[in-house]
């Protein structure tokens, strides 16, 4: 292997996993060692690596050939395409070390671990042998010294934990996409993941609960208070915030609504009274809205904003005065290609497209399909008996409602799962056996594609 010696793992998060002919594989999201008896050392088996598809697998350490400050590089581009899935004696370095509360054992002082570090040896064989501990002073105005040292000088790092905080994971799933994260979230025990999820600020968490399956969702709202909760609500998109709500009992989501603020829970309190699988039940009710008077600069420069969907950007709906749902009167739309084809001082009502006509808000999801599938639409204006516009449904609402009620869930594939050893391949299966090698010819059962990438500041602590 052409690699530092030393490698710590928090540094390796987010790196990409390249095969031998330089295609992105996907990326690292955390190490798996074995735990060793007599206070040894555990020895790393491999990678969790996650694909494009958001599934995560094992990579042996064996089949590594190079770690970089940038990427990771792999001796083959054929690899076990099953889930992986954490075996007895098995520690997840990030999840189950990182902020973890120890102590060190010379001076009998407490700290947080900050980072660990693999080593390897002139065998090729991998293990968890020093750990970066921040020392505990106890003073909100100091901090702590940063020791680097040996996993025998630390004591608390295997078995439950006295304490462990959430600064140092956040800080290596800080560049996550929010679906990204929720993915790292529901590979976390359901008490990691609420202390998780409960550690990030109202914006971040809000989008985050957007992404994640509904039990999941209830399970970390009802953690928080029911202010903070009322807070995070209101920065959610009104219709997933509608969503949630409905898993909760009528009296908690009146005490929540009655702590939002009254204008975000107006918006909230219309969508509920729809019927589910309607377009009044799907639909967003902060779609972009203008006046006709308004101008295609100006329509392009609010499809710019950064906060809007692609979907919620796609298109430009303009009625009368006023232009906050429940509009004045529809007039139509305007799709942004049309707005990029006009002159930039021309009046969007001179460009609206009016020739389709609207959803009803009891309009079914079956025809709302067929309407959206017919035209190409990528959204689809919602109108009420007074010709006023409620909201819009995006495509992104459709597939939602499409897909099986538990499509984010992270099921595990019929075909079962393999643990860290690279287990199961066509014709049977592999014990990871401590050794985290390649293993047998049975192993490699498929060939992934590309993934995006995260930098890396470096290979070794500083």
């Amino acid at each position: 292997m052409t690699t530092a010696t030393r490698v710590y793992v928090a540094r390796l998060a987010g790196l990409v996993v390249f095969d031998p002919n330089g295609d992105q594989v996907g990326r690292v999201r955390d190490a798996v060692a074995r735990l060793r008896s007599g206070g040894q050392p555990p020895r790393v088996l491999g990678l969790v690596v996650e694909l494009p598809m958001r599934r995560r697998i094992f990579v042996p350490i064996g089949r590594v050939t190079t770690i970089e400050a940038d990427a990771v590089m792999l001796s083959t581009g054929t690899i076990n395409l099953r889930r992986f899935e954490r075996r007895p004696g098995e520690l997840l370095v990030l999840e189950d070390l990182l902020d973890r509360r120890v102590t060190i054992t010379a001076a009998q002082r407490p700290g947080t671990v900050v980072d660990v570090a693999m080593e390897g040896d002139r065998h090729g064989d991998w293990s968890l042998a020093r750990v970066a501990v921040r020392e505990y002073t106890g003073r909100l105005t100091r901090r702590g010294h940063l020791k680097q040292l040996d996993w025998s000088e630390v004591h608390g790092l295997v078995g439950e934990p006295e304490a462990q905080g959430t600064a140092g994971l956040l800080a290596v799933l800080d560049n996550l996409r929010a679906a990204d994260l929720a993915n790292v979230l529901q590979d976390l025990s359901d008490a990691r993941r609420v202390e998780v999820a409960t550690a990030l600020d109202d914006e971040r968490l809000a989008d985050v609960l957007e992404e994640l399956p509904e039990h999941d969702q209830v399970e970390i709202l009802s953690a928080l208070a029911p202010e903070r909760a009322a807070d995070v609500l209101e920065e959610m998109d009104p219709d997933d915030a509608a969503d949630l709500l409905a898993e909760l009992p009528k009296p908690d989501q009146d005490v929540l609504l009655d702590l939002m603020e009254p204008q975000e829970a107006s918006k909230v309190s219309q969508l509920l009274d729809h019927q589910p699988g309607t377009a009044g039940g799907m639909m967003t009710s902060e779609p972009i809205i203008m006046a006709p008077d308004a101008t295609v600069a100006e329509a392009l420069a609010r499809i710019r904003q950064a906060q809007l969907s692609p979907a919620v950007a796609a298109a430009v709906f303009v009625t009368r005065a006023p232009t906050a749902t429940p509009t004045g009167r529809y007039l139509g739309m305007v799709h942004f290609q049309r707005l990029l084809r006009e002159a930039p001082s021309a009046l969007l009502g001179g460009v609206v497209d009016n020739d389709i006509d609207p959803l009803e808000p009891a309009t079914p999801l079956a025809e709302i399909t067929r309407r959206m599938a017919t035209y190409n639409l990528v959204g689809a204006p919602v109108v009420d008996d007074g010709d006023r516009l409620v909201g819009a449904v995006t495509v992104d609402d459709v597939l939602d409602h499409l897909l099986p009620p538990d499509w984010r869930d992270r099921a595990e594939p019929s075909t079962g799962s393999a643990g860290a050893g690279g287990s199961a391949g066509a014709g049977g299966s592999a014990d990871s056996g401590g050794s985290g090698d390649s293993g047998g010819a049975g192993d490699p059962v498929g060939h992934v594609g590309q993934a995006g990438s995260v930098g890396l500041e470096g290979a070794d602590h500083g």
